[in-house]
């Protein structure tokens, strides 16, 4: 199983939204690295959501339900159907993922604006031990 990311405007499409709709389709990525990671992902793997724009934390998970498959409305992207996984309480906030000095090579502290991409393991481990309660 595989780790990934995915940033959203809290304001656009939510956590609260994915745990009401259960399922949704991760669509609107254009970034090509970002695409690519989109392209990575398969059935089974899990992605933290983490909210931008204001909020900037982790603050659930989701569980990848298809394949990556090419986005109708650009075939230069690619999308996956994400399934709600649970919320991560307290959220996990960008300063403290940075001020642990542990991710400063992760795309998530050096290239803010890319919107997918892979989690490493040091992180997921890193969660699971600040976050117990969270479903990692």
């Amino acid at each position: 199983m595989s780790y990934f990311l995915a940033k959203t405007e809290p304001a656009v499409y939510s956590i609260d939204d994915l745990e009401r709709d259960g399922r949704t389709t991760w669509d609107g990525v254009t970034n090509a690295q970002a695409v690519r990671a989109i392209r990575s992902m398969q059935p089974g793997d899990r992605v933290f959501i983490y909210h931008s724009g204001g909020v900037s934390a982790v603050v659930g998970l989701a569980t990848v339900r298809s394949e990556p498959r090419d986005d109708a409305k650009n075939p230069k992207s690619a999308v996956v159907d994400l399934e709600y996984a649970g919320r991560i309480d307290p959220p996990v906030g960008l300063a403290e993922i940075k001020q642990s000095g542990k991710f400063d090579d992760w795309a998530l502290v050096r290239q803010s604006r890319l919107s997918t991409m892979a989690a490493p393991e040091s992180f997921v481990a890193w969660v699971r031990k600040s976050h117990p309660k969270a479903k990692i």
